[in-house]
Protein backbone atom coordinates (compact mmCIF):
# COMPACT_ATOMS: atom_id res chain seq x y z
CA UNK A 1 0.00 0.00 0.00
CA UNK A 2 1.44 3.35 -1.01
CA UNK A 3 1.60 6.43 1.18
CA UNK A 4 -1.12 9.05 0.77
CA UNK A 5 -0.20 12.17 -1.21
CA UNK A 6 -0.74 15.77 -0.20
CA UNK A 7 -2.67 17.57 -2.94
CA UNK A 8 -3.47 21.29 -2.68
CA UNK A 9 -6.95 22.26 -3.86
CA UNK A 10 -6.88 24.61 -6.88
CA UNK A 11 -10.05 26.33 -5.62
CA UNK A 12 -9.68 26.95 -1.86
CA UNK A 13 -5.94 26.12 -1.57
CA UNK A 14 -6.45 23.66 1.29
CA UNK A 15 -3.98 20.78 1.59
CA UNK A 16 -5.67 17.38 1.25
CA UNK A 17 -4.31 13.95 2.13
CA UNK A 18 -5.36 11.65 -0.72
CA UNK A 19 -4.64 7.93 -1.12
CA UNK A 20 -2.22 7.65 -4.06
CA UNK A 21 -4.53 5.31 -5.96
CA UNK A 22 -7.39 7.86 -5.70
CA UNK A 23 -5.51 10.89 -7.03
CA UNK A 24 -6.53 10.19 -10.65
CA UNK A 25 -9.94 8.97 -9.57
CA UNK A 26 -11.82 12.26 -9.31
CA UNK A 27 -10.69 13.02 -5.75
CA UNK A 28 -12.40 16.02 -4.15
CA UNK A 29 -11.30 18.59 -1.61
CA UNK A 30 -12.23 17.83 1.98
CA UNK A 31 -12.83 21.53 2.65
CA UNK A 32 -14.70 22.93 -0.38
CA UNK A 33 -15.73 19.61 -2.04
CA UNK A 34 -14.47 20.74 -5.49
CA UNK A 35 -12.51 18.35 -7.70
CA UNK A 36 -8.79 18.43 -6.95
CA UNK A 37 -7.94 18.15 -10.65
CA UNK A 38 -10.01 20.03 -13.21
CA UNK A 39 -7.63 19.75 -16.18
CA UNK A 40 -6.89 23.47 -16.29
CA UNK A 41 -4.10 25.72 -15.03
CA UNK A 42 -4.40 27.27 -11.56
CA UNK A 43 -3.91 31.03 -11.21
CA UNK A 44 -1.26 31.61 -8.53
CA UNK A 45 -0.56 34.73 -6.51
CA UNK A 46 1.95 35.69 -3.84
CA UNK A 47 -0.68 34.64 -1.27
CA UNK A 48 -1.03 31.03 -2.48
CA UNK A 49 2.18 30.30 -4.41
CA UNK A 50 4.15 28.76 -1.54
CA UNK A 51 1.23 26.53 -0.56
CA UNK A 52 1.03 25.04 -4.06
CA UNK A 53 4.80 24.86 -4.63
CA UNK A 54 5.80 23.63 -1.19
CA UNK A 55 2.93 21.71 0.38
CA UNK A 56 1.83 19.49 -2.50
CA UNK A 57 3.42 16.17 -3.38
CA UNK A 58 2.43 16.80 -7.02
CA UNK A 59 5.17 18.56 -9.06
CA UNK A 60 4.13 22.09 -10.04
CA UNK A 61 4.79 23.50 -13.52
CA UNK A 62 4.44 27.30 -13.53
CA UNK A 63 4.04 29.49 -16.59
CA UNK A 64 5.32 33.00 -15.78
CA UNK A 65 3.56 35.22 -18.33
CA UNK A 66 2.11 38.70 -18.97
CA UNK A 67 -1.05 39.79 -20.80
CA UNK A 68 0.85 42.12 -23.18
CA UNK A 69 3.27 39.36 -24.27
CA UNK A 70 2.48 37.98 -27.75
CA UNK A 71 4.41 34.69 -27.31
CA UNK A 72 2.68 34.22 -23.92
CA UNK A 73 -0.75 34.59 -25.54
CA UNK A 74 0.31 32.25 -28.35
CA UNK A 75 1.44 29.58 -25.85
CA UNK A 76 -1.64 29.87 -23.58
CA UNK A 77 -3.80 27.32 -25.50
CA UNK A 78 -0.89 24.85 -25.57
CA UNK A 79 -0.39 25.26 -21.82
CA UNK A 80 -4.14 24.70 -21.23
CA UNK A 81 -4.04 21.55 -23.38
CA UNK A 82 -0.98 20.33 -21.48
CA UNK A 83 -2.89 20.78 -18.19
CA UNK A 84 -5.57 18.39 -19.46
CA UNK A 85 -2.92 15.86 -20.50
CA UNK A 86 -0.46 16.11 -17.59
CA UNK A 87 -2.82 16.19 -14.58
CA UNK A 88 -2.69 14.56 -12.07
CA UNK A 89 0.97 13.64 -12.71
CA UNK A 90 1.77 17.38 -12.66
CA UNK A 91 -0.16 20.47 -11.51
CA UNK A 92 0.01 23.33 -14.03
CA UNK A 93 -0.27 26.93 -12.90
CA UNK A 94 0.11 30.44 -14.24
CA UNK A 95 1.62 33.54 -12.64
CA UNK A 96 0.78 36.88 -14.23
CA UNK A 97 4.08 38.76 -13.82
CA UNK A 98 2.37 42.13 -14.24
CA UNK A 99 0.13 41.50 -11.23
CA UNK A 100 2.67 39.44 -9.27
CA UNK A 101 5.88 41.41 -9.80
CA UNK A 102 7.29 40.30 -6.44
CA UNK A 103 7.03 36.62 -7.49
CA UNK A 104 8.69 37.38 -10.82
CA UNK A 105 11.52 39.18 -8.98
CA UNK A 106 11.81 36.42 -6.36
CA UNK A 107 12.41 33.81 -9.07
CA UNK A 108 14.54 36.05 -11.28
CA UNK A 109 12.19 35.94 -14.26
CA UNK A 110 14.01 37.91 -16.98
CA UNK A 111 12.02 36.86 -20.04
CA UNK A 112 8.53 35.61 -20.62
CA UNK A 113 7.09 33.17 -21.10
CA UNK A 114 9.25 31.20 -18.69
CA UNK A 115 8.29 27.74 -17.46
CA UNK A 116 9.59 26.64 -14.06
CA UNK A 117 9.10 23.20 -12.54
CA UNK A 118 8.93 22.91 -8.74
CA UNK A 119 9.18 19.85 -6.50
CA UNK A 120 8.81 20.11 -2.72
CA UNK A 121 9.10 23.90 -2.86
CA UNK A 122 12.32 23.92 -4.91
CA UNK A 123 12.76 24.88 -8.53
CA UNK A 124 14.23 21.89 -10.37
CA UNK A 125 14.05 22.99 -14.03
CA UNK A 126 13.45 26.09 -16.12
CA UNK A 127 12.74 26.75 -19.79
CA UNK A 128 12.32 30.17 -21.41
CA UNK A 129 10.34 30.80 -24.59
CA UNK A 130 7.03 29.72 -26.06
CA UNK A 131 6.47 26.04 -26.79
CA UNK A 132 3.76 24.06 -28.53
CA UNK A 133 1.82 21.53 -26.45
CA UNK A 134 3.78 18.47 -27.62
CA UNK A 135 7.16 20.10 -26.93
CA UNK A 136 5.97 21.37 -23.56
CA UNK A 137 4.74 17.92 -22.47
CA UNK A 138 7.92 16.26 -23.76
CA UNK A 139 10.08 18.77 -21.85
CA UNK A 140 8.22 18.44 -18.54
CA UNK A 141 8.12 14.64 -18.70
CA UNK A 142 11.87 14.60 -19.38
CA UNK A 143 12.41 16.35 -16.02
CA UNK A 144 11.30 13.33 -13.94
Amino acid sequence: MSEPLIVVCPHCHAANRVPAQRVADGATCGKCKARLFAGEPVELTAANFDTHAGRSDIPLLVDFWAPWCGPCRTMAPAFALAAKQLEPEFRLAKVNTEEEQQLAARFGIRSIPTLALFRNGHEVARQAGAMDAASLMRWVRSQK
